[in-house]
């Protein structure tokens, strides 16, 4: 039975480790006090209440013609100060919602903000405009969503949401819901989602028109905002959720400063509870906050002396702490892991890369994003990086994979992982490109295959018999099929959560007898779900048992998984053989195509003598030429044994199999509602979500299978906002594991960014936002105020105009738009047909990243561009921008070690190859190399120089045929057709119909020869149908 330690002993665990942080005793006393007992919290059906205040922000129109004429500054000022002024007094009291009375007898609004520091952050929300950072799981969401109720109950206000993704809008939207109906507001809209390309640009109107709380995404709120299709001066505020998303080049910034230039008086509240981003760079926070158009940054970490008094101030949930021992595999292989990640991290730092290494240690490669860090350190010098050193960056990627499949996965699925990574890496036969991961050569790569082996099956010794030689192995293999510690550790917990259920009645309560057990993933999910339906089923050898001695057991589900991974295994390796043996055949041709020149190419010279470990030669080790490991493989004598020991029995052939379809035929008959009080809950972590999960299943206890810094703040918020809801917590964790290094390694990180975060704050400087306006330069703005084109008598001209640009609207996506609205140009979204950008009457630039560029050539697409641009303007353009952050050069795009095995020599220049040729094709076109897009900034700036301005309306009509409307393709997603067009036999002629006629890209791979030959034509339609139906099992 688990161990149950008292409440008089010291928390030395590491649940307290974050519960209550060792540091900050002396910041936050709360639960020293004596007025935080329980006897002085109010009772639970305690209401607070306050008063709601009038309409905030425009009054909107139903119809945009009928809109009022502009107030003057004065009225402006006026009314931003009664928005900011209006009292909303919040109770200082702990109830179950705080009430805000309206004026005028409206209803009051009722708003879920129990705990102190909740109110306290709604209260400065309220007085101004800031950035909330709080610490992850203390429930930035709920603050959010009673934000948005308090402006939603007014009604007449225009509230954009940005930077929510889907679920957060479904959590929002029903809570909205919620409180509408809880508060009964009249004027509550709830919350409106523009998410799609498929809104018509009416419908989008007429919403905006009425007025609400809108959830758009950012490429069509920019394009939106930048058409004037939504006014920025008709918005009320602007709430921009995961604001450390928010760089400088980034849509959400292109947003925030076309509204502050508008809209000065306008509220700009930004949220966060990820501190990590802030503390990267120089002056982070002060960057951020400019990038923000903010000056008050507002701190909330978990040693906040409010949130300590919050959360620890009153009953806490009990916790019981459960290490669990790894067994001596487990141990074996993680230590076997740690040491191919220490040599690979010493290979990394032998390499001259001129970065500064002292962050590349044993313990930051177990943080989550380390791979991330050190590729995006190495990406500006990645061409120059040897291929050995990129190898490595993708070997760290997949040793931190085993070290968390390995606490994850049992032990069969685990060892069928190995036999991927083994399979994947292994080249193809008749390469002779060592290209293997050098960590599959350590004594602790062996380690780890062989350990992960035992752990599943082993040799059985012959008994009794004498075998025939001394150096036979038995020809029979047993099953061991090792069972995760946490699983036995589990089934005793349950049995302890049942037995004081029925032998410790607890009184009645607001929770339910639930038991909600959390997981990191859903493949966890779906393993314990199994282990609990069958830790009851044991083999017929075990059934002369006594019932009440056998224990919970994983035998029945680790048997079934041993049959399917042989199984899969078989066909695993018929796969493998028919995709090598394509891959010879593109080797032989590869071979007869270069031909001979040299007599021993592909090999050593004659005179060289290849070296193996050990000492002796390769010439007798049976080693492949290509320098590959080779495992030992089983027998089928051993394979066919090992299958019949472990064949179904009656006990297996009666539970039944995983449900995968049901008709829901006879539903009354075997479905009725769940009773919550018998109910067991199996889910994975899901961020904000967690909270949501909290409060439907009211458990009574939690079983945390893996720690989760952030749930357990979350069970903490849970606990003191319900004082008549018990919880028991039992925290599991593997000792003297990654997965415990790795939570207290995010524990001190996210403190650590807080501590800086707070220092920073308090020796920033003030930030000047300049109300979104770009600083300009006077003597620049006079050169652009005079026309100096005087040729031909003509006069000096006097134009105030700013320069224009007009774009395609699917250009919204890059980060370009941005920076030429940074530099005081106006950009004019259009649905453009020729080009990219038309920056003046004869200038027009199609712009491609290298990657678009390569598609581009492959379908023929770039071609088709350059001839209609070489029609309709006189200087047409293409621009090749590379991304700021990596190299400028084309070799890390036609470098790829892994093909050049299979590819001609001649490849690596074949992009340069296929522009020459365009060049030729086209001698007018030019080309525009760009190393970022800050430099395409400033290319177009001097190509606009004393240049015309574009004509939007004449720029939308190039191109366009007769009748033809520029907005007809609008709606239609554009990533599925970028698929579309890499299909064998479409082109962008016969894609059309099939788009029309097909609702979506699974539809396309189900139709039949004859209904495609229907709508592209008899050879496009086989070709089509041949790829959608071609087998990996064919030869």
């Amino acid at each position: 039975m688990p161990h149950h330690p008292s409440e008089e002993e010291a928390p030395s665990g590491i649940y307290e480790k974050i519960a209550k942080d060792p540091s900050s005793t002396t910041e936050s006393t709360a639960s020293d006090h004596e007025h935080h007992h329980n006897e002085h919290a109010p009772e639970a059906s305690s209401k607070a209440s306050a008063q709601d205040f009038q309409s905030k922000g425009p009054q909107i129109p139903m119809n945009m013609n009928d809109m009022p004429p502009k107030a003057n500054k004065e009225e402006l000022k006026a009314r931003a100060a009664e928005l900011n002024q209006e009292s909303v007094i919040l109770d200082d009291i702990r109830g179950e919602a705080v009430q805000m009375t309206g004026e005028h007898g409206k209803p009051p609004v009722k708003l879920s903000l129990p705990l102190e520091y909740q109110q306290d952050i709604f209260n400065e929300l309220r007085s101004e405009d800031e950035l909330v950072l709080l610490a992850r799981g203390l429930g930035l969401l709920r603050v959010v969503i009673n934000l948005l109720h308090s402006f939603d109950a007014a009604g007449n206000n225009l509230i954009v949401v940005v930077g929510a993704d889907e679920r957060e809008n479904g959590w929002i939207g029903e809570a909205l819901a919620e409180h509408a109906v809880v508060s009964r507001s009249s004027m509550a809209r709830g919350l409106s989602q523009v998410n799609t390309d498929a809104m018509s640009v009416g419908t989008r109107e007429k919403m905006y028109s009425q007025g609400g709380i809108f959830s758009i995404t950012s490429r069509i709120l920019v394009v939106d905002l930048l058409s004037k299709l939504l006014n920025p001066e008709t918005v009320t505020g602007l709430v921009v959720l995961h604001s450390e998303r928010i760089i400088a080049t980034s849509t959400e910034a292109f947003i925030i400063r076309i509204y502050r230039q508008l809209n000065k008086l306008g509220f700009l509240k930004a949220f966060s509870d990820n501190p990590e981003p802030f503390t990267t760079g120089f002056s982070p926070l002060a960057s951020m906050m400019r990038n923000l158009f903010l000056r008050k940054p507002s701190l909330w970490p978990r040693f906040h002396v409010t949130v300590a008094k919050s959360l620890e101030g009153r009953k806490k949930a009990e916790v019981i702490e459960l290490e669990v021992p790894m067994t001596d595999g487990m141990r074996d292989i993680q230590n076997a892991v740690l040491e191919c990640v220490e040599v690979s991290i010493g290979e990394l730092r032998k390499a001259d890369t001129g970065l500064e290494l002292d962050d590349w240690t044993l313990d930051s490669a177990l943080h989550r994003s380390f791979d991330v860090i050190i590729r995006r350190q190495l990406d500006p010098i990645w061409h120059r990086v040897s291929f050995r050193t990129r190898q490595i960056v993708n070997d760290l990627t997949v040793l931190r994979s085993i070290l968390h499949a390995l606490l994850t996965y049992d032990a069969v699925s685990f060892n069928k992982y190995l036999d991927t990574i083994l399979a994947a890496h292994q080249p193809p036969p008749g390469s002779t490109r060592q290209n293997q991961s050098p960590w599959l050569f350590l004594d602790a790569a062996n380690t780890i295959f062989e350990t992960a082996k035992r752990r599943v099956y082993s040799g059985k010794p012959t008994e009794g018999e004498v075998p025939a030689s001394a150096n036979a192995f038995p020809d029979s293999l047993r099953p061991i099929l090792e069972e995760q510690p946490k699983w036995s550790l589990l089934a005793e917990v349950l049995e302890e959560i049942e037995q004081d259920n029925y032998l410790n009645p607890v009184p009645r309560d607001d929770s339910n007898s639930t038991i909600l057990i959390m997981c990191s993933d859903q493949g966890t999910c779906r393993q314990l779900r199994e282990y609990l339906q069958n830790m009851h089923v044991h083999p017929a050898e075990d059934l002369q048992e006594d019932d009440e001695e056998r224990k919970p057991s994983a035998m029945f589900m680790m048997r079934r998984k041993l049959r399917n991974y042989l199984s899969w295994k078989k066909d695993f390796a018929r796969v493998s053989a028919s995709l090598f043996a394509e891959n010879q055949k593109v080797l032989d041709g590869f071979t007869d195509q270069r031909g001979n020149t040299n007599g021993y190419r592909g090999k050593g010279p004659p005179n060289k003598r290849r070296r193996i470990r050990g000492g002796a030669s390769s010439a007798g080790a049976g080693r492949p030429i290509n320098g590959s490991l080779q495992m030992a493989e089983d027998k089928e004598s051993q394979v066919a044994s090992l299958m019949a020991d472990i064949q179904p029995t009656d006990a297996d052939a009666m539970q039944k199999d995983e449900v995968a379809v049901d008709s829901l035929d006879d539903m009354e008959d075997y479905f009725e509602l769940y009773d919550m009080n018998d109910l067991l809950v199996i889910h994975p972590y899901d961020g904000d979500m967690d909270e949501h999960v909290l409060e439907e299943v009211r458990p009574r206890y939690v079983i945390m299978y893996e720690p989760d810094a952030a749930f357990i703040r979350r069970v903490e918020v849970y606990r003191s906002s319900h004082e008549d809801r018990n919880v028991r917590v039992y925290f599991m964790y593997y000792g003297g594991s990654v997965e415990e290094q790795r939570y207290l390694s995010a524990v001190r990180k996210e403190k650590d960014a807080f501590t800086r975060l707070i220092k920073e704050k308090g020796n920033m400087a003030l930030t000047l936002t300049l109300d979104g306006a770009a600083p300009t330069d006077p003597q620049e703005q006079f050169l652009r105020t005079v026309n100096t084109r005087i040729a031909g008598g003509g006069r000096l001209a006097a134009t105030a105009e700013p320069p224009r640009v007009v774009v395609d609207v699917r250009e919204f996506r890059s980060s370009l738009p941005s920076l030429l609205h940074g530099r005081s140009m106006v950009v004019i979204p259009c649905m453009l047909t020729v080009g990219d950008y038309v920056l003046t009457p004869t200038i027009c630039i199609e712009r491609k990243s290298v990657r678009d560029l390569i598609s581009s050539f492959k379908n023929g697409r770039l071609f088709n561009q350059a001839e209609t641009m070489l029609q309709y303007y006189k200087h047409p353009m293409l621009l090749i921008e590379f991304d700021r952050d990596k190299s400028f050069t084309l070799d890390p795009f036609a470098d790829n070690a892994f093909e050049k095995s299979i590819k001609s020599a001649d490849d690596s220049r074949d992009l340069q190859s296929k522009i020459v040729l365009l060049t030729i094709a086209f001698p007018r076109l030019k080309i525009i190399w760009s190393s970022s897009p800050y430099q395409t900034a400033e290319i177009f700036a001097e190509l606009k120089n004393k240049q015309d301005e574009p004509d939007p309306v004449k720029a939308v009509q190039v191109g366009l045929g007769m009748g033809e409307d520029p907005y007809e393709q609008q709606s239609f997603n554009t990533t599925p057709q970028d698929m579309l067009r890499a299909v064998p036999g479409l082109t962008g002629k016969n894609m059309m119909r099939l788009i029309l006629e097909v609702g979506d890209l699974r539809e396309v791979s189900n139709l039949g020869e004859a209904e495609l030959d229907e709508m592209v034509g008899r050879e496009a339609g086989r070709q089509v149908y041949r790829f959608f139906n071609r087998s990996v099992f064919d030869e």
